[in-house]
């Protein structure tokens, strides 16, 4: 049973890579994760804001806003909030690829020109195998159209491609109006592969004190459905590396994603709740399935039943759409 997988040019022994999140923080844990069967590890992210903080000391300025506006203080982490500093998170590259043999892929947080995106050469200089970029963006300027937000965007892509000679993928928000020919201009730009999707944590509103609160849910499987419908619809026509991301934590949502077309899955919640055993019992589940339905490798059921191999191609396009709604009764 051949698991390997072909990702970003890299080779990985299997398709299950541990996606953005504190793992990587604690070597002992991306060790057992490793062991496991991971096939990657990406970094958490370092973010835009964090690095410009630094290199341009902006704290300065947030302090001073906040002395006019009190409530500015929560708009972000303090500097000391935030997981790791922009040196020691390319101290912690080097020393996560002294001790594993899986790829490290860093994860750099950001959706605008600057001078951020030069950190992606230390992290290649630290030995980062690959580099993702998650454009996190949320358009609130009623005077900027689509097409500038992600004219803005693509222009960040290719600032970052050409800033480093290792594979750079994009993970992208699902809110854009036509993602299949987004993410051929991604291609175009010269990313190497796409994540589908990143995660929006949408704030709550405290209807006692009055206030706007961030807060983290984790993910469950019903999220999978949005990332097999795109995946579905871009794997038979772009040539990136796809990576599905959000809503896996069965071995069956693992097997959906590959026969929608991803040649590697990111999971996070799963392995938060349950540690290394999720990552051991997806592939497990996967192998298993993999068997009885007589499939010797990733890479032949890859796209089974995406747009273009899908026996009712209908069923992800508008059709499915207007059965769905006509179906129920009452």
């Amino acid at each position: 049973m051949k698991l390997a997988t072909d990702y970003l040019g890299l080779h990985l022994r299997t398709p299950l890579i541990i996606g953005a999140s504190p793992c990587c923080d604690d070597l002992d844990l991306c060790k057992k994760l490793q062991d496991a069967g991971a096939g990657a590890l990406v970094m958490h992210s370092l973010f835009e804001e964090q690095i410009e903080l630094e290199e341009n000391a902006r704290f300065r300025l947030l302090d001073g806003i906040a002395e006019s506006h009190p409530e500015a203080t929560g708009y972000f982490p303090n500097y000391d909030d935030y997981a790791l500093a922009p040196d020691l998170y390319v101290r912690q590259v080097a020393r996560l690829k002294h001790a594993l043999h899986i790829p490290v892929i860093a994860s750099l947080n950001g959706h605008r020109p600057g001078g951020w995106i030069d950190q992606a050469r230390q992290l290649e200089a630290a030995g980062a195998d690959a580099l993702e970029l998650n454009l996190y963006s949320l358009a609130t300027d009623p005077d900027m159209d689509s097409d500038d937000v992600e004219s803005d965007l693509l222009y960040v892509v290719s600032q970052v491609v050409e800033t480093t000679a290792i594979p750079v993928s994009v993970k992208i928000s699902p809110w854009h109006t036509a993602p299949a020919h987004f993410i051929r201009q991604l291609e175009l730009r010269g990313a190497r592969g796409t994540v589908l999707f990143n995660r929006f944590y949408q704030p709550d509103f405290d209807i006692e004190d009055l206030e706007v609160r961030p807060q983290l849910r984790l993910s469950d499987s019903s999220e999978l459905l949005l990332r097999l419908r795109w995946l579905s619809i871009v794997s038979p026509h772009s040539g990136l590396s796809l990576a599905a991301s959000g809503g896996v934590h069965t071995p069956e949502d693992l097997i959906k994603t590959i026969l929608a077309g991803a040649h590697a899955t990111q999971v996070v919640s799963t392995v938060l709740r349950h540690g290394p055993a999720a990552v051991t019992s997806l592939l497990s589940g996967l192998e298993t399935w993999m068997e009885e339905h007589e499939y010797t490798s990733v890479a032949e059921m890859r796209g089974a039943l995406n747009l273009a191999r899908c026996p009712n191609p209908t069923a992800h396009e508008r059709a499915n759409y207007l059965h769905v709604l006509q179906s129920w009764k009452v």
